[in-house]
């Protein structure tokens, strides 16, 4: 077994953090982003890690820089085999790359060199992509460009949301991770550079990205509801009870029918969209719950003809 250093942040990352510990290595230290005010009350929040780090006692630092030299020399001083990260949200300098025996190693959710970046999951769905996948990869200065030691092949259904995928690969890429730190400690841990050839951006998802422009074809529509879901959330606007309202579409499936784009076409929610329609499922109030369509109309006086925006 080894001694190893968690670096993650996110619910994504949890699940591998769970499988590290369940394989029997020895944690040293979990890192993870610094508590953030979040609330009403915009009180310190920890992290999901943070919190099961904490709930399965082990330390925890919580730097807000690595580039700090006391810093890299607290991490050197861990006396590690490897470091482990998912989702961590901090560059790592060489000086850490460098600061174990084995290197550091990352779990990155999509089949790279496609999609590297922040927003991979996401951005694979609102392209419409049908497979996606995860690597664990050896890390270098570059932003997800190191070698890829393993790698497992995920397929995006044609209704499938990013919550759902996001879900499937954490658990699979917590099996590879550890499968990767087997290899790595009997020596037989084989990573080959990645092909820079198709390489993707998984650019980070701005407010900018997430309202919904009707005119496109329906499938681009859809695409970008499942793959905002269920955060931030796709959106538009409507008339309700003589008051503009922001809604959240959650789910949705494609759907016969045309008409003026943004046209609430019957009572089942069909929206035409500029090629095609579609139909939504779910979707959420603001200040409310995710509630299914039917119990919103029953909530929400909106017409057949009702103009969506």
């Amino acid at each position: 077994m080894m001694r190893i250093i968690f670096m993650g942040t996110p619910d994504f990352a949890v699940p591998t953090l769970g499988a590290i510990l369940a394989a029997g290595h020895e944690v040293a230290a979990a890192y993870t982003r610094p508590p953030r005010a979040a609330g009403r009350g915009m009180s310190p929040r920890k992290s999901p890690i943070q919190l099961f780090a904490e709930a399965n006692g082990l330390p925890v630092i919580t730097p807000g820089r690595l580039k700090n030299i006391d810093e890299q020399a607290r991490f050197r001083a861990l006396n590690a085999d490897a470091a482990v990260v998912v989702a961590y949200g901090l560059i790592l300098p060489q000086s850490v790359l460098d600061a174990t025996r084995h290197g550091a190693f990352n779990l990155h959710a999509s089949a790279l060199p496609r999609w590297r970046g922040a927003a991979p999951i996401e951005r694979a769905i609102i392209a419409g992509d049908a497979e996606t996948g995860v690597s664990i990869m050896r890390v270098d200065e570059g932003l997800d460009t190191g070698p890829i030691c393993l790698a497992k092949s995920v397929a995006i259904g044609e209704d499938m949301t990013a919550g759902e995928l996001h879900d499937e690969l954490a658990r699979l890429g917590a099996v590879l991770m550890v499968r990767a730190l087997a290899a790595l400690e009997q020596g037989t841990l084989d990573c080959r550079p990645q092909d820079g050839e198709g390489a993707t951006y998984a650019r980070k998802i701005e407010a900018s990205d997430t309202r919904i422009d009707w005119s496109l074809p329906a499938r681009e529509v859809h695409n970008l509801i499942r793959g905002l879901s269920p955060r931030p959330g796709a959106w538009f606007e409507v008339e309700l009870n003589g008051n503009r309202e922001r809604i959240r579409a959650l789910h949705s499936i494609l759907a016969e029918g045309k008409g003026r784009p943004g046209t609430l076409l019957d009572d089942q929610f069909t929206i035409a969209c500029g090629e095609g329609s579609i139909r939504l499922l779910q979707v959420q109030r603001a200040g409310k719950r995710p509630m299914p369509v039917a119990e919103f109309r029953r909530g929400a006086e909106l017409p057949v003809g009702s103009a969506l925006a």
